[in-house]
């Protein structure tokens, strides 16, 4: 069974940052729809504080790096964003312990805690419009990386003909129809990130097995 480190785990987060950077115009395009016209602005902000924390704070446990991006994408990001993706990213790595290196499974597992602290702290389901209808089928396709980063496109997209039911899109009522929701789109940049850098390191055979 492979098991990750602290770096897979930086590697992950860098490149979810990358892609965020990338994409903000773009999320904030979305939310000009159906929201505040800020996701892509607010992410941005917190993708690059979570790349200076972690270079400034290198951590040496995966659960330790994911303590410290959440409590970072909390102080950083402005809106709901901050508290649901601090949330996700806090409560994984709190299930992760002081352990050096986890399995694919314990990652998966970990992660499915998190989106549960999401769903609590939100009040949302799959099916509500949210972040969580890329999260919940990524974070179930995993241990399997490609699957997971493709549930979380797949998930983000299937959210354009729903009428959100919780946070600000739901206000607009069916106004909210066919429009991609901007916490769907940004989670699944996390998970294609996900999926790239796990590819990466199988690629260079950097996997550990045992």
């Amino acid at each position: 069974m492979a098991h990750r480190d602290a770096g897979f785990v930086r590697r992950w987060l860098t490149e979810a940052a990358r892609a965020v950077e990338r994409d903000a115009d773009r999320l904030t395009e979305l939310d000009s729809a159906i929201g505040d016209a800020d996701h892509g602005n607010n992410m941005r902000r917190g993708a690059l504080a979570v790349v200076a924390a972690l270079e400034k704070e290198p951590r040496t446990t995966p659960g330790a790096v994911l303590l410290l991006a959440g409590r970072t994408l909390v102080s950083t990001v402005g809106g709901a964003s901050g508290p649901l993706y601090g949330t996700l990213l806090r409560r994984a790595g709190k299930a992760l312990g002081d352990a050096e290196r986890v399995a694919d499974t314990e990652l998966r597992d970990a992660l499915r805690g998190g989106a549960d602290a999401v769903a609590q702290l939100g009040g949302a389901a799959p099916g509500d419009k949210t972040m969580l209808d890329a999260v919940r089928p990524a974070v179930e396709a995993l241990p399997d990386y490609a699957a997971a980063g493709a549930a979380a496109a797949r998930g983000a997209a299937d959210t354009v003909p729903l009428r959100a039911r919780k946070g600000r899109a739901s206000y607009l009522g069916e106004r909210s129809v066919g429009h991609m929701d901007p916490g769907a789109a940004s989670a699944a940049l996390l998970f294609g990130a996900l999926a790239r850098v796990a590819a990466a390191e199988a690629a260079a055979g950097g996997v550990s097995d045992g």
